[in-house]
């Protein structure tokens, strides 16, 4: 049995404001060890839950965050970018049987602790097929149509709300609860690696390959919070303006859909300026 372990930053034990998440500050070389506690402890559980390999896929911001000196040997970690299906890099290979979503958050607004989809701040929603998406669901129809179960989900009390709607059979650990975007209720990391393990080893059952899932076609609008940013990408071939900051383009595939979504974060941050947006 083979786990990949998809990893953000944003839903792990303890981070609750920018500076715990923005490599480079004190903050986030505080709050890597907690992230890296979250993560080790999922790699433990589903060691003991049975599994063979353990993958684990850095997905936050440079990618390059986790502490590996601080992971079990028997694990091994994707680092860096750039990465064909970025966060869920690795599903796409025949011997995944499951994945995890750990440190996971709400969507882009959304309530949630540093709650957003890709772009920290640029982008005020994402739907899919009309639903409003997070990270966690656009994630999840990608690892589907290579027939991966997402299963399990750690993150906030309101991300593992949400995995609700896109996992309803992945087992949720919530490693603080949301009082606003930037505080939080933490519990310990000590509390929280003994859930995240528990869990792990539990879900490690459900990691049983299905058929793949071909949903499509998926319609996926962004909505910005500055009109011109609308404009510059539909640079993208398919990407069209819908209203005066919302885009939309159409795909056939989430294969196709989330790498189309890639392209149009990546240039709309780079038409961000530093004090106007």
């Amino acid at each position: 049995m083979k786990i990949l372990i998809s990893a953000d930053m944003e839903g792990a034990t303890g981070v609750t404001w920018p500076a715990d998440v923005l490599p480079g500050t004190p903050q986030w070389e505080r709050c890597r060890s907690m992230f890296t506690s979250d993560v080790n402890a999922a790699v433990l559980g589903f060691f003991d839950g049975g599994a063979d390999e353990v993958l684990i896929n850095e997905a936050h911001w440079t990618m390059r965050n986790l502490l590996l000196e601080q992971l079990d040997e028997r694990a091994e970690m994707l680092t860096g970018r750039h990465k064909s299906l970025s966060m869920v890099e690795g599903a796409q290979h025949a011997d995944v049987d499951g994945i995890a979503f750990v440190g996971y958050h709400a969507g882009a607004g959304m309530e949630g602790v540093l709650a957003h989809t890709y772009l920290a701040n640029q982008i005020t929603g994402v739907w899919l097929n009309g639903v409003r998406a997070s990270e966690g669901l656009l994630n999840s129809h990608v690892v589907a149509e290579y027939g991966v179960p997402v299963v399990l989900v750690t993150g906030d009390d309101l991300a593992c709300e949400d995995a609700l709607g896109y996992a309803p059979g992945a087992l949720k650990v919530a490693v603080k609860d949301h009082v606003s975007r930037y505080a939080a209720i933490c519990r310990t990391p000590a509390r929280t690696a003994a859930g995240i393990r528990a869990a792990a080893r539990d879900a490690a059952a459900l990691a049983v390959r299905h058929e793949p899932v071909a949903g499509g076609p998926f319609t996926v609008e962004v909505e910005f919070d500055a009109e011109h940013l609308s404009m510059a990408v539909t640079v993208v071939p398919g990407v069209r303006r819908v209203a005066e900051r919302k885009v939309a383009y159409t795909s056939d595939t989430m294969y196709e859909g989330i790498r189309t979504f890639k392209a149009v974060t990546t240039i709309a941050c780079a038409a961000v300026e530093e004090q106007y947006g």
